[in-house]
């Protein structure tokens, strides 16, 4: 999961960038970077840390340009180094940057090809430089001096021949455009739009709408999968499909989690979404239990928000917010290694005491990945004076590895691996822990877009939506992903930076 914008401008595009990003802030808090070009040369700006402590002014003035792309990082793949920050930059042909949201599953299988055919080397351990390379690859064997957008998109065609996986990506092509293309199941999301000024039309593509809307742009569309969005410098729009088998799959936990709430991705209102997901749940708890004993519905911030509500709604009793969260910690969920979401889980949240003290308290949460966070927030409600402490999951239980794009990789690290739900319940130490069904997510998450084939369900059913996810590859990323190879890897990379402040 990263966040991912494009900007083609009349004037200059970085503070656009920059604002986008802050929006897209949420997906991604390991490393930013923004690229802009201004006629033939671009301007770089990328390091380790959030938007707004990357870019200080004096990099804001060197980012000249009127076109532009920019990232926000999540690290799945790699690792948390300055030198796996986004965009990246491959010189031949033309000078090409890229940024990438997702994860490709045959990045070691493409390295190779990459070195032993098509000549060409990877510095890095990410497998957005390897989709990099592949893309101007593919370009430099078709396109002439001045690529056409026919070269482009059949530069595409032949990456999505190749690559596997999850990709929304957006690059730039120096002095020529930006390009948007996403996987042919659309697992990650993607889209673009305009906005009219007194100079001329603009151009943005993004990862959410969100970022659109702020900015003052209109959505035109989702880009579709398999599908390609070549936005000239000179504000010339193209659009062509690009993958011969096209199966629309988005993930699911873009509705659950990972997108804001006020953004529309492939057609569906995440906010609609997560109102449906707390009926659902209601529904449930009522069928179980319609002599229920809950006193009050309590949210664990922020995303389980819109779900808590409908459902205090529908159990007729009161909503209140008695978890209060510090807005200056970052998504316990994404952060790098699971000491460190421990760490943070305190630091995040407080109570409000007599919201809890002497009630049956139903806690919402958005999903239970580890359980590590939801056993002390249930000690927190207790600690604050509850009588009975009751745990409601807005998603089914998550019992298979991510291997798309999020920091999922190890099944034994999820509470729920191999446990049933009265096992999970005590380990967490509520009284009663009751969980979404998958066929009602389905239904909440599915909206009025008729073109959706299906979701990608693959955390919670280990059905994978593109081909060879098996137990060989299922193993190989929870050695190289899971919190113990975070840890050693965090520690070398530290390491590192000490020689080098030394040197």
């Amino acid at each position: 999961m990263c966040g991912i914008v494009g900007m083609v401008g009349k004037s200059s595009v970085r503070y656009d960038l920059y604002d986008a990003l802050t929006v897209l802030q949420h997906r991604g808090q390991d490393a930013a970077g923004i690229v802009t070009c201004e006629g033939d040369k671009l301007h770089l700006r990328k390091h380790n840390g959030l938007v707004s402590d990357v870019f200080r002014q004096s990099h804001m003035n060197s980012l000249l340009g009127n076109m532009g792309i920019g990232h926000v990082r999540y690290p799945t793949a790699g690792t948390s180094s300055t030198a796996e920050a986004q965009p990246m930059y491959v010189n031949s042909p033309y000078g090409i940057c890229l940024a990438h949201n997702g994860n490709l599953t045959n990045d070691d299988e493409l390295n190779e090809d990459l070195f032993r055919t098509d000549r060409r080397h990877i510095n890095t351990n990410s497998d957005t430089e390897v989709l990099l390379n592949v893309f101007a690859h593919e370009l430099q064997q078709i396109a002439a001096l001045q690529p056409s957008p026919e070269n482009i998109f059949e530069a595409i065609t032949r990456v999505h021949d190749r690559a596997i996986g999850a990709y929304a990506v957006v690059a730039l092509i120096t002095g020529h455009g930006i390009v948007g293309f996403r996987d042919p199941h659309g697992i990650r999301p993607i889209l673009f739009g305009q906005r009219e000024t007194p100079l001329g039309m603009e151009y943005m593509i993004a990862s959410e709408s969100a970022a659109l809307h702020v900015l003052g742009f209109d959505v035109i569309d989702d880009i579709a999968p398999g599908e390609a969005v070549y936005i000239q410098s000179n504000g010339k729009v193209h659009r062509k499909q690009c993958a011969a088998k096209v199966i629309y799959s988005p993930c699911i936990f873009e509705h659950v989690y990972l997108a804001r709430p006020d953004s529309v991705i492939d057609g569906i209102s995440v906010y609609k979404a997560r109102l449906k997901m707390g009926d659902k749940l209601a529904d449930k708890i009522l069928k179980a239990r319609p002599n229920h004993d809950i006193d009050v519905v309590i949210p664990i911030p922020d995303t389980s928000c819109t779900s808590a509500l409908p459902m205090a709604h529908r159990l007729n009793v009161k909503y209140r917010e008695g978890l209060v969260k510090n807005r200056y910690i970052g998504r316990t969920f994404i952060m790098p290694g699971q000491q460190l979401r421990k760490k943070s889980v305190r630091r995040k949240l407080s109570t409000i005491d007599l919201e809890f003290r002497g009630k049956n308290v139903l806690l919402v949460d958005d999903s239970i990945i580890r359980g590590t966070t939801s056993k002390q927030i249930v000690q927190m409600a207790r600690d604050a004076g509850a009588n009975k402490v009751y745990l409601a999951s807005a998603a089914p239980p998550v019992r298979y590895p991510n291997v798309y794009g999020i920091d999922m990789p190890a099944a034994e690290e999820f509470v729920a691996h191999e446990q049933s739900i009265e096992q999970i319940a005590q380990y967490i130490g509520v009284d009663w822990l009751v969980y979404q069904d998958l066929s009602d997510l389905i239904e909440c998450a599915s909206g009025i877009n008729p073109r959706i084939d299906r979701f990608d369900t693959s955390i919670f059913d280990g059905d994978y939506v593109t081909d060879g996810i098996d137990a060989s590859y299922l193993a190989r990323i929870r050695s190289l992903r899971n919190d113990g190879a975070k840890a050693r890897s965090n520690e070398n990379d530290a390491a590192l930076m000490e020689l080098h402040n030394q040197v």
